[in-house]
């Protein structure tokens, strides 16, 4: 190590420029003006030519691993008539939206029981009568939110209910 070579210290963060050499003592000057003393077997020589050729490799990142439980999608109630049944004729409109609104307390439950987290409840757009059942019975339930914005203006056929 001679005058005028860059140096780093090892245990510290501490670099700088050789001022002097005296024995097994190296003073230098750090960054900000400032002198220090250190034995040469704590210093060592940077020599930024030394990286000029080693070629950069990336490593793509590990993927952090998910829960299953988190993973899967919600889970879908499809309320239109025809799939809750296989004849719909034979059925007047009482007997459908009270099948309706039975179907969904059953969904409701099964997705408290089994701790679903999201349930998305297809009820159409149509003339509004199943679409009021749906809005007044989650209306009428405890720790759940769903999207109340909009929910009458024939813009969407669903609702995405967050249990809590």
């Amino acid at each position: 190590m001679k005058i005028g070579d860059k140096i780093s210290v090892i245990d510290d963060n501490l670099k700088g420029t050789i001022t002097s050499v005296k024995g097994a003592v190296i003073v230098f000057r750090d960054e900000h003006g400032f002198t220090h003393q250190e034995r040469k077997e704590k210093v060592v020589l940077q020599n930024p030519e030394i990286y000029e050729n080693v070629a950069t490799v990336r490593k793509a990142e590990a993927a952090k691993p998910l829960s299953k439980k988190h993973n899967r999608k919600h889970m879908v109630l499809d309320l239109h008539f025809e799939n809750l049944v296989k004849n719909p004729s034979d059925y007047n409109a009482f007997e459908r939206i009270f099948l309706q609104k039975e179907k969904l307390e059953e969904t409701i439950a099964f997705c408290r029981t089994n701790n679903l987290k999201k349930l998305e409840i297809i009820h159409g757009i149509g003339d509004g009568v199943l679409q009021r059942m749906v809005h007044d019975y989650l209306v009428g339930q405890t720790n759940l939110e769903f999207d109340d914005y909009d929910f009458f203006y024939h813009q969407r056929g669903s609702v995405m209910v967050t249990l809590r």
